[in-house]
Parts: C-alpha cells; sequence; structure tokens
C-alpha cells in the first residue's frame, strides 16, 4: 500500500483509510467523509473572527484530489456538511460542485446542517435525514442507538488519540477509531478540534500523521 493509506478488513469489507481524513469503500466506490463544515469561516467572520477564507477553500482542494485519486462514483458526508446558513463559503461550494456534475453527492445530515430541503436540491445534494443502510453498514452521523446486524459509520465527535514520543511528549493526533460495533470517522475540515476518546478492549485507532495512517 502506498505511504498516506492503509486497507483494513471491516465486516468482511476492504476500507482504505487515508491520511486526508477519509475512507473508500472500493466495492462502491465510494468515497466517505465527515464534518466537513462548509461554511464555517464565513459564519465566524460574520461573528467578528477573523477567520481567513482560505481555511475552506483547502479543505475542497484536498476533497478535489481525493477524488482525482480514488476516482469514486459516490461521495457519502455522514454529517456536519455545513456549518449552518447559505452564505459565501456556500456559494464557494457551488462552484466546486458544479465540476463534478457525474459525482453523486449524499448526504446523512447533522446537527449543522440546517439548509433547507431545496437548497441542498439546488446544490445537488440527495439528503438522508437518519442514517443510510447499505449492507453492511449503517452511515450516520451521531452515536449509535441501536444494536443490530448493521456496523454503524458515523462521524460528529472529531475523534482524537495521543502518542507518545521521546522525551515524555505527547503528541495529538486526528484519528480513525473503530469498535467492536462502530467506526467514528476523524472532521474532514482541519478548522476543527479533537476529543480523545478513551479506548475500550478491542478498541482499534488509526492515527492520522503528516505522512501516514498509523495503527496504535
Amino acid at each position: 500500500m502506498q505511504e498516506g493509506k492503509m486497507t483494513i478488513d471491516c465486516n468482511g469489507e476492504q476500507l482504505i483509510l487515508s491520511k486526508e481524513r477519509a475512507i473508500f469503500w472500493p466495492r462502491e466506490r465510494m468515497l466517505i467523509i465527515s464534518d466537513l463544515h462548509v461554511g464555517k469561516s464565513a459564519h465566524f467572520r460574520k461573528s467578528g473572527v477573523p477567520v481567513p477564507g482560505s481555511v475552506g477553500t483547502s479543505d475542497l482542494k484536498r476533497l478535489a484530489s481525493l477524488i482525482r485519486e480514488f476516482e469514486p462514483a459516490t461521495l457519502l458526508v455522514t454529517g456536519d456538511m455545513f456549518h449552518n446558513h447559505l452564505n459565501s463559503d456556500v456559494e464557494v461550494f457551488r462552484e466546486w460542485r458544479s465540476k463534478y456534475p457525474e459525482l453523486k453527492v449524499v448526504l446523512i445530515k447533522g446537527n449543522h446542517d440546517r439548509l433547507s430541503d431545496s437548497e441542498y436540491e439546488g446544490l445537488d445534494i440527495e439528503i438522508h435525514h437518519k442514517e443510510l443502510l447499505l449492507a453492511p453498514f449503517r452511515f450516520i452521523h451521531d452515536k449509535p442507538t441501536v444494536s443490530d446486524a448493521y456496523f454503524n459509520i458515523s462521524g460528529h465527535i472529531h475523534p482524537g488519540v495521543v502518542l507518545h514520543g521521546r522525551a515524555r511528549q505527547r503528541l495529538r493526533f486526528p484519528c480513525f477509531y473503530f469498535s467492536s460495533h462502530c467506526a467514528v470517522l476523524p472532521a474532514f475540515s482541519v478548522f476543527t478540534g479533537l476529543f480523545l476518546i478513551k479506548p475500550e478492549a478491542g478498541d482499534r485507532f488509526y492515527a492520522i500523521t503528516a505522512k501516514d495512517v498509523v495503527a496504535v
């Protein structure tokens, strides 16, 4: 496997974890991300916080690079694709979206996704208000509330992990988190914090460093 990616088996399916905070599911030709937060920088600027507009555009450039790399048929976002309502950053996304007319974009709505159904339709985005079932996976935004045959893949909490280096260094990294019944994707946007998950027996963490995905 090339540097920057790791292939794992999950419920009998091959998943490719990318250091760009995304999962590619080859069987479905599906690129899966969470917490893109388009519009967050404009939302903060409107509130008087001087966040540069380049924050959002850099996320979209990374997403474009992933699309070139994996050539997905579908982009699935497990919530918080948008940060609030329509603003200038969303208009930048609209222009970006127009470059991929053949790409199906699917969103499981998160707590920050507050556009109207007609506004999503205008952006050529298929929305699901609760979940998307695509065996063997259930795609949701928040932590699962049911336990059944589906393996849950979600986002929302922006998982992170601490690695200990030399000289007692404690370094925090975004990560992919896998338990026995669910996985949590890292926030795709770099303009987010980290929530450190307390590991339990059998949990798997895949830290995202500057160059690679590392099992820890």
